[in-house]
C-alpha cells in the first residue's frame, strides 16, 4: 500500500523551549510544512512521565502547554499549514498506545538507553509510563500513518522501535489486515527519520559533550527563546570555548566540541555552512566570533520571544488554535483507529 506522505513530530511542555529546540527541530518543522502535510504536538501526555516535580503540577503544566503552543507559532508554524494542537485532546493516542503496549516485547523496551538515562539509578522507583513512553510515541506517530518523522539523534532509537512496532502489528495481524481490504497486509507504514541541518544536535554552551537541554541545572548552558538580548548576549560571552584560535576548515574542529558547537549554532543561524563561518572568522580569536555569535543570536531569538509574549497574552486564542488542531488531528486519527480495533478483534459501535 502506498501511504500519503505525513510528517508528525512533537514536544514536550516541561521547561522553556531552548535553541536547540529552535535550530535542531523548529527550523526543520517550518520548512517541511510548505511541502507535506503536517501534524505537530504538544506533547502533555509525555510529560506526566516523570515526577509532578519535574512538570510542576497542574497549573504549571497548563501554562507549559500554553507556552510552549505561543512557542510553536512565534517560530514560524502556521496552525493553518499545519495541525497543531495537544496530545490529551485526542484519545487515539492513548487507545492506540495500549495497544502497542500488546504488541512491543519487554525485550525491545529493556534496550532503550533514553529510559535508562532518565530513570538513573533508582530505575525500580520509575513510573511504568517512562518505562512504556516509546510505545506511546510510536502510537503518537502511527495514529496518523505518518511517513516522515523530524527527530534528533536521542530520539532515533525511539523511532526505530516504532517501526519495529509497526512491521510487528502488520505480521500478527496479517489474515485480518488482508481481510480489511489490504491485500498487500500492510497496515501500518515504516516512518522515516528526518535528520537534517548544520545544528541537528546543538549542545550545552558549558560543555560542548553534552546536548543542550532544559533540565540543565545552569542556566548558563542554554538559550532559552524567553531570553532577553542582554542576557542572550550575556550567555554567549560566557560560553566555554578553548585557548586555540578557530581554524580555517572544518576538519579543524575535530576534538573541539565546544568550538564546533558554536560554530554550529552560527552556521544554523545564518543558513550557510560551517564551510563558510569558518572561511570568514577562521583563524580568529574567539572574543570577536562570540560578538558576531551574539549579535546573531540576538536579531534571530529577540522576535521569537517578543511574539511569544504577545501570544501569551490571549490565552483564548491559544486555546482556540489547540481545540480546532484537535478536531482536524482527531479526524484523520479516528478512522484510522476505528480500523485497528476490528483489525484486532473488539467490537465496537
Amino acid at each position: 500500500m502506498a501511504f500519503k506522505e505525513r510528517v508528525f513530530s512533537g514536544m514536550q511542555p516541561t521547561g522553556s523551549l531552548h535553541l536547540g529546540n529552535y535550530l535542531g527541530a523548529m527550523l526543520q518543522w517550518i520548512k517541511l510544512q510548505e511541502t507535506h502535510e503536517c501534524i505537530y504536538c504538544v506533547v502533555d501526555l509525555h510529560a506526566i512521565t516523570q515526577d509532578v516535580e519535574v512538570w510542576g503540577g497542574p497549573v504549571e503544566l497548563k501554562k507549559s502547554i500554553r507556552q510552549v503552543t505561543a512557542a510553536y507559532i512565534a517560530c514560524g508554524l502556521d496552525p493553518k499549514k499545519s495541525v497543531l494542537f495537544n496530545q490529551s485532546q485526542v484519545p487515539e493516542h492513548a487507545e492506540l498506545a495500549w495497544v502497542f503496549n500488546c504488541v512491543a516485547r519487554l525485550g525491545w523496551l529493556n534496550r532503550m538507553t533514553q529510559f535508562k538515562e532518565k530513570a538513573g539509578k533508582n530505575r525500580e522507583n520509575a513510573s511504568v509510563g517512562l518505562y512504556a513512553y516509546p510505545n506511546l510515541m510510536a502510537a503518537d506517530i502511527l495514529a496518523y500513518r505518518a511517513t516522515h518523522v523530524p527527530v534528533g539523534e536521542d530520539q532515533k532509537q525511539h523511532l526505530e522501535l516504532a517501526r519495529d512496532i509497526a512491521q510487528k502489528f502488520n505480521n500478527d495481524f496479517k489474515p485480518s489486515i488482508e481481510q480489511a481490504g489490504y491485500a498487500d497486509g500492510i497496515f501500518f507504514p515504516q516512518p522515516e527519520p528526518v535528520i537534517t541541518g548544520p545544528a541537528t544536535r546543538v549542545m550545552s554552551l558549558r560543555d560542548g559533550t553534552k546536548k543542550m537541554s532544559k533540565s540543565d541545572p545552569s542556566d548558563l548552558s542554554r538559550i532559552n527563546l524567553t531570553d532577553e538580548a542582554d542576557v542572550v548576549a550575556k550567555k554567549i560571552q560566557k560560553a566555554k570555548t578553548d585557548p586555540e584560535p578557530l581554524p580555517s576548515e572544518a576538519d579543524g574542529l575535530s576534538g573541539r566540541p565546544e568550538a564546533e558547537n558554536l560554530v554550529g549554532i552560527y552556521a544554523a543561524l545564518s543558513n550557510v555552512s560551517v564551510e563558510k563561518v569558518l572561511s570568514e572568522f577562521g583563524g580568529g580569536q574567539f572574543s570577536g566570533f562570540k560578538k558576531a555569535l551574539a549579535e546573531l543570536a540576538v536579531e534571530k531569538v529577540g522576535p521569537i520571544g517578543a511574539e511569544m509574549n504577545r501570544l501569551m497574552g490571549d490565552v483564548a486564542e491559544i486555546d482556540r488554535i489547540l481545540c480546532d488542531g484537535a478536531a482536524r488531528a482527531h479526524a484523520i486519527a479516528k478512522p484510522i483507529m476505528d480500523e485497528v480495533k476490528d483489525v484486532v478483534g473488539f467490537v465496537r459501535s
